[in-house]
């Protein structure tokens, strides 16, 4: 689970280092008295801001990120619990034979009937390790590329009314300074919180 959200937020990283890249790279065209005029104008009306939130104080604090979560432990539970099922059935047919082996009951059929059932045995275990693996992180990128849309959602209608150029994830050590006026994790976590309880009613 943690190596997803530092995946995720590496992502978003990446994501906002390009879009800073493009947005100071773009060429723009036309006279110079229009891009003079474009430049007051920008600088007038839009002046280029940059707000950010702390990641980890947003999946600590909001109710969604903690159900998500919550309901990620439980499906690996339920995988666990179906994957040890089959474990167990194999590790007792194995004992089974062992125990059969020891008490000198078996002949050579018996032993290629046993070789042949631990092998389907342990081929179903195998199968069925990689199906649940595989629902599992199904399950889980699908799951955080919903609560990273809902983020994203409530981040745009956020914006609406603040102007910012740009809102990012803050990541330690990617960054060397801060200002903190423009912190808006608190904005952040309580209207996802917000939000989230008026979606569940």
């Amino acid at each position: 689970m943690k190596n997803g959200l530092l995946v995720w937020n590496v992502i978003l990283t990446l994501v906002a280092g390009y879009l800073l890249y493009a947005h100071f790279s773009k060429k723009e065209s036309g006279t110079v008295a229009a891009k003079n005029a474009a430049k007051d104008s920008l600088s007038v009306h839009n002046p280029f801001r940059i707000a950010y939130f702390e990641m980890d104080s947003v999946q600590a604090n909001t109710f969604l990120v903690k159900d998500v979560q919550a309901e990620i432990e439980k499906r690996e539970k339920e995988y666990t619990g179906q994957l040890s099922q089959h474990e167990y059935a194999y590790r007792n047919k194995l004992q089974e034979y062992q125990q059969k082996e020891k008490a000198g009951s078996m002949v050579q059929a018996d032993y290629e009937k046993a070789q042949v059932e631990l092998k389907q045995l342990e081929d179903r275990l195998k199968n069925k390790r990689q199906e649940l693996d595989q629902q599992y992180q199904d399950f889980v990128m699908r799951s955080q590329l919903s609560l990273k849309k809902s983020i994203e959602e409530f981040v745009a209608k956020y914006n609406e009314t603040r102007q910012y150029s740009y809102i990012v994830s803050y990541e330690q050590g990617l960054f060397y300074y801060k200002d903190t006026i423009y912190n808006i994790t608190a904005d952040l976590i309580k209207g996802l919180n917000d939000e989230y309880k008026n979606k569940k009613k």
